[in-house]
């Protein structure tokens, strides 16, 4: 048969529109913000496309090795780390891009990490998403996930809400491996964390299996770099890559969940609300009072839905299913507030708080790491009392 017969059916309408909006886009940023927005709107589109193709989500990959030892997504996260440190330290010690001022995800080590990424943990398990991956999922045509992202607000406008008082709960102060160990030790210790997870759940995956699931390849190797699907290991690279590209263009590495409880705010704001009075915003109200184009972390989110319908498009995997029973509405509702006030507790999500912050070097997304892993596992556990399935 031949490559022209294999190809999939393009689903040519959502195609030429996702490409339109996303070509319009950033044509308006580069002319109302300016051309480093533009930029950074088509590095979520791109964002999109890796995920959804590599459909590198964070979420089934835990879930898949704590009920079945699979460890295939939880491999490619410690590829996609080590990059991430090898390619961020350096700059990062030195604090510059290309002559631009960067600044790594650098939080405190408090209670709040500790209880917001395990509740985060558990609401990825129900909500049937992390952060990138509810995006690409509503991206995707994934209508349940549509409720999830809606929740996931709500939940992030609570965590914004009750700020002053998490906020107090015990804790250290941010610490920078970096700049308390140093560059190369740092990199060195992060490098033999990531080594240990990697061959330890390798090992796990062996003894049950006999034998280790590939990340460099796709079922019948059948990648396709224009249709997809995409290898784990490709989606990794991509995601490092694209995340540097974030870091030079915005100063900061990328973030997602920040959006959501601006998004929120913004609606509230809108009815006579003064969020900007809250303590969460009162140090940056022109996040509330400014365009949401002029926002970094929203203009990336509207470009992952984007690029996820470009990337489920091309696929021809385009096709939303609008019937959803009332136990996925609820398990969608009570996993997006977990999702959101998780992810405001502890200061991010996968991205912001797991991704960026070890890339980062910041002492925190460790604990993020170990508590998320054990609320998801939490989580796994309790799905099926809810009518969700658990890969086997």
């Amino acid at each position: 048969m031949s490559q022209t017969l294999l190809r999939p059916k393009i689903n040519r309408n959502p195609l030429i529109i996702s490409l339109l909006l996303l070509i319009a886009g950033a044509y308006y940023l580069s002319q109302t913000v300016n051309n480093s927005q533009a930029a950074l709107f088509i590095v979520g589109g791109l964002l999109g496309v890796s995920l959804y193709f590599a459909s590198f989500g964070f979420t089934q990959a835990w879930r898949i090795f704590v009920s079945s030892r699979k460890s295939g997504g939880l491999r490619a996260q410690m590829i996609m780390l080590a990059i991430g440190v090898i390619l961020f330290f350096p700059f990062l010690n030195q604090g510059f891009v290309f002559g631009k001022p960067v600044v790594g995800n650098i939080e405190p080590i408090s209670l709040s990490v500790l209880v917001g990424a395990f509740l985060f943990g558990v609401g990825m398990q129900l909500g049937g998403g992390c952060a990138s991956g509810t995006l690409f999922a509503v991206g995707g045509g994934n209508t349940r996930m549509i409720i999830t992202l809606i929740f996931f607000i709500i939940g992030s406008v609570l965590g914004a809400y009750t700020f002053s008082s998490w906020s107090a709960w015990p804790g250290f102060q941010p610490f920078s491996e970096i700049q308390g160990w140093g560059l190369w030790p740092a990199l060195l210790v992060n490098l033999i964390l990531f080594a240990l997870i990697y061959f330890g759940a390798s090992a796990l995956e062996k003894k049950r299996h006999g034998k280790i699931q590939s990340i460099n390849h796709v079922e019948n190797n059948k990648e396709s770099l224009i249709h997809g699907p995409w290898p784990l290991v490709w989606g990794a690279i991509a995601l490092v890559i694209l995340n540097f590209a974030t870091l030079a263009l915005a100063g900061k590495p990328w973030g997602v969940t920040s959006a959501f409880a601006v998004w929120g705010a913004k609606i509230l704001y809108s009815t006579g609300v003064d969020v900007t009075q809250w303590a969460y915003f009162s140090k940056h109200p022109e996040v509330i009072t400014n365009s949401v184009t002029k926002n970094v972390t929203s203009i990336m989110d509207f470009g992952i839905i984007i690029g996820a319908i470009i990337a489920a498009s091309t696929s021809g995997k385009f096709a939303p299913v609008w019937h959803i029973n009332k136990l996925a509405i609820f398990t969608a509702i009570v996993g997006g507030l977990l999702l959101g006030f998780g992810a405001r507790l502890s200061y991010g999500c996968n991205i912001g708080s797991y991704f960026s912050a070890i890339i980062s070097g910041s002492a925190h997304g460790w604990l993020w790491l170990i508590s998320a892993f054990l609320g998801s596992y939490l989580g796994v556990y309790i799905r099926p009392f809810f009518g969700m399935a658990v890969e086997k």
